[in-house]
């Protein structure tokens, strides 16, 4: 067995979708210099001790294997805790657990517990509370739809989904109160960083099973085990928290009091910060240049990336150099800094800024750029591309109806007829009926997006090995080789090789997707709050690290 401190493993957390835990769409603009400055100097005045933030829309549910948005992840996480903890840095560090074993053949976990957990309640905590939670998340009764989270990885957990296996021949156990043994079906080297996800926190089986149908229900129906307990809970309106005396690292946790405010109107929560009523807030882009000379304004890219996917299908589309020609055309740092100007980043690949690729670099920065910018070789591809076909095609860029991918369609409309000398057609629709056309493989070209599950970049890549309409109805055997290979190779060097090569293929080689930029958001933050910390996806707002000034 080689013994790993967890100090260096990488940052993950589930993206939940489209959800947006603390986002908002504001529209406060004249003012806004003023207004901040006023706001400073009745900090003090305004009771800032209490650091406050706020979810734009209900916090649904507290039961973790119910919850699925962003916004119950949000308080779950700063009330529970898993094996690892995200740091300031992204970065998995041991929380919980104090150090893992891991097997030479990289398929059994064995967890170490720190001494002396207590739930705070007072009750110990031990490697059973994980097997309970473990078993509840993989079983039917999770309604949260992530238990592929799990059952993807450990022994058995499908089946045991299934119902055709019992509890005890799961690869979950407890092999002592502070032992944990996980067993894999393949080599899975981010699976540590997947115990930082709210799905992964235990649970005590005898308090969950007294509660029944109580639980989670409110704040005095639940017991915790992270940095902070809830203290009071209501969808509709949010939920305070307090230090969690209990906690391992309680010395290290400095605000005492929380807050999570539910405000769905973006104007109402910019005006709350302003008034020194919430600690930060999200900006949109039409805010983002009133302030962003602010000293409380910071920016930042999410691990989501937005993309063009083309149908090979198509006869159009089916042509390399019409595809290349279109990916080479756009202007990806003028779409993410003019047009977005929220925070979002160019994308240079389709795996997103700082996800992770070594102990040195990230995946991006060793793979560097596979999607450039070219406006004049873009207009060579495209001659090329005309004359095969031996017509100049009218191309229709399928789109989502909000308002930011009508703009992003906008844009990509103005470059390609300035690049290309093409006037392309918009097509808008619904989410719903756009997918519908995807899936049925009736599009030429499409905006879409996805959002990392966890911070490896096979959380984007393996998407493409199935062949199906929404992705392009993509077939390549030597791509597929790679990531079937990735997800078996044992040693981290080769598989990360395979993965920086299925990338190329994907995006710079076979031209499938086109990434266009990746997400980013554009904050405000009191100036006499520090240590704040928003993880680029998942529950975004870390409260554990963050004092008063």
């Amino acid at each position: 067995m080689r013994k790993k401190v967890l100090a260096l493993s990488s940052a993950v957390c589930l993206a939940m979708g489209v959800l947006t835990g603390c986002g908002f769409t504001g529209s406060t603009e004249s003012t806004a210099a003023s207004e901040t400055a006023a706001g400073k100097e009745s900090e003090a005045a305004a009771g800032s001790q209490v650091l406050s933030v706020y979810a734009n829309a209900e916090i649904k549910t507290l039961v973790q294997w119910a919850a699925s948005d962003s916004q119950s992840a949000m308080v779950n996480n700063n009330a529970f805790e898993g094996l690892l903890r995200l740091d300031e840095k992204n970065e998995a560090q041991p929380a919980l657990a104090e150090s893992f074993d891991v097997s030479e053949d990289k398929l059994t976990y064995t967890f170490h517990l720190r001494d002396g957990l207590q739930w705070s309640d007072g009750t110990p905590l031990t490697a059973n509370d994980f097997v309970f939670a473990w078993l509840k998340q993989m079983s039917a009764e999770a309604t949260n739809g992530y238990s592929f989270i799990m059952t993807d990885y450990i022994v058995n957990g499908i089946e045991y989904n299934e119902g055709t296996v019992k509890a005890e021949e799961v690869g979950v156990k407890a092999l002592d109160d502070k032992t944990l043994e996980v067993t894999l079906k393949a080599p899975t080297p981010y699976f540590p960083r997947l115990t930082v996800l709210c799905q992964f926190f235990p649970l005590n089986e005898a308090y969950v099973t007294e509660q029944g149908d109580q639980y989670g229900l409110t704040a005095d129906h639940m017991i915790y085990c992270g940095p902070y307990v809830i203290t009071s809970y209501d969808p509709a309106v949010g939920a305070d928290l307090k230090k969690n005396e209990k906690y391992w690292d309680a010395e290290n946790v400095k605000v005492e009091d929380a807050r999570v405010r539910v405000m769905k109107d973006g104007s109402a929560a910019l005006n709350a910060y302003l008034a020194n009523e919430l600690s930060q807030v999200k900006l949109d882009s039409s805010n983002v240049a009133a302030y962003e000379n602010d000293p409380e304004f910071h920016s930042e890219s999410e691990f989501r990336t937005e993309y063009l996917q083309f149908s090979l299908s198509n006869p159009v589309m089916a042509n390399k150099n019409i595809r290349r020609a279109v990916s080479m055309a756009i202007d990806r740092e003028t779409l993410a800094k003019a047009i977005l100007a929220d925070g979002s980043s160019k994308s240079a690949g389709l795996i997103a800024e700082g996800m992770y690729g070594n102990d040195e670099k990230t995946f991006r920065e060793l793979n560097g750029t596979v999607s450039p910018f070219d406006a004049a070789q873009a207009k060579k591809y495209w001659e090329e591309g005309v004359k095969e076909l031996g017509q100049t095609p009218t191309l229709t860029l399928l789109v989502r109806d909000d308002s930011v991918t009508k703009a992003v369609a906008t844009y990509i409309q103005s470059e390609l007829n300035k690049n290309l000398g093409i006037d392309i057609v918009i097509d808008t629709k619904t989410v719903q009926a756009r997918n519908e056309l995807m899936d049925n493989d009736n599009y030429m070209f499409a905006s879409t997006a996805w959002g990392a599950d966890y911070d490896d970049p096979m959380t984007y890549l393996d998407l493409w090995t199935n062949g199906t309409p929404y992705r392009g109805s993509y077939t390549n055997e030597e791509y597929n080789k790679l990531i079937s290979g990735a997800k078996t190779e044992t040693d981290d060097a080769k598989r990360l090789d395979m993965l920086l090569q299925a990338e190329k293929i994907l995006v710079q080689d076979d031209v499938v997707v086109a990434p266009l930029f990746h997400r980013g958001s554009a904050t405000l933050t009191k100036s006499n709050v520090k240590g704040l910390v928003n993880h680029p996806f998942g529950p975004e707002v870390e409260f554990k690290y963050a004092y008063f000034e």
